[in-house]
């Protein structure tokens, strides 16, 4: 089994099939070598409705985490509930920080998402994630090249050094269009927020409708510089 400590360079080739462009085959490599141990961390966009329909395919109980942090639009818990509904059989689990939002805000300001907001990521969706991967070998993401530059080199495998663990991207070669097409052929949920200039969707106060397409999350913390929340640098 590969791990974060035993890493070197995979040599496995995932052959580019039309349909999926590997995605399936990665998510069945990745299945047969973490089983139980691997976890898919899902933010519930257009991407993760993808992951989630093919991941099912592979394992139908399979364990998604979603960060909650307590700040997210109604449309994304809505999308969850609907997303349960399809997929009755994933273990799905929202994951809240340590800290309440006024426990947050008492230790360090009201709205950290505004004064500090990589101290508020870090709190409510960094040390989350870290807790969630504690027993796990290995982490799935919706990650594709063509989202930003500080995604243009994901591999299908990668080791991540922030988490000490392996990622998984099985979605790097898949366009928009592949997403979107995808999304509509099977007729999956998906957050409607998509529908109305949010490409990529996250915590309600730090998500601003986007219509870059050179940058399908030039929406998120505008004007602050911020282009991650911590959890892919």
């Amino acid at each position: 089994m590969l791990t974060y400590a035993t890493w070197q360079e995979p040599t496995i080739v995932f052959e580019q099939d039309e349909t999926y462009k590997a995605a399936l085959e990665v998510l069945r490599w990745s299945y047969a070598q973490y089983g139980e141990e691997i976890v898919y961390a899902c933010s519930f966009g257009i991407e993760g409705i993808v992951l989630i329909d093919l991941i099912s395919m592979v394992k139908p109980d399979a364990t998604i985490v979603f960060l909650d942090t307590d700040v997210h639009f109604k449309e994304t818990y809505e999308t969850i509930d609907r997303v349960k509904e399809k997929y009755p059989d994933l273990n799905i689990i929202l994951k809240k920080p340590a800290l309440t939002l006024a426990e947050q805000a008492a230790q360090h300001g009201d709205e950290l998402w505004k004064s500090n907001p990589n101290k508020c990521c870090e709190i409510r969706k960094l040390a989350p994630l870290n807790e969630a991967l504690a027993g796990a070998k290995a982490w799935i993401s919706g990650l594709r090249r063509e989202q930003s530059p500080t995604r243009a080199a994901t591999n299908f495998i990668n080791r991540d050094d922030k988490f000490k663990s392996i990622k998984i991207c099985p979605l790097i070669h898949w366009t928009w269009k592949d997403v979107w097409r995808y999304v509509s052929k099977h007729n999956l949920p998906y957050n409607p927020l998509h529908d109305t200039g949010y490409p990529s969707i996250g915590c309600e106060h730090c998500t601003q409708p986007a219509f870059n397409v050179d940058d399908l999350r030039a929406g998120r913390w505008q004007g602050s510089g911020k282009t991650e929340c911590g959890l892919h640098e």
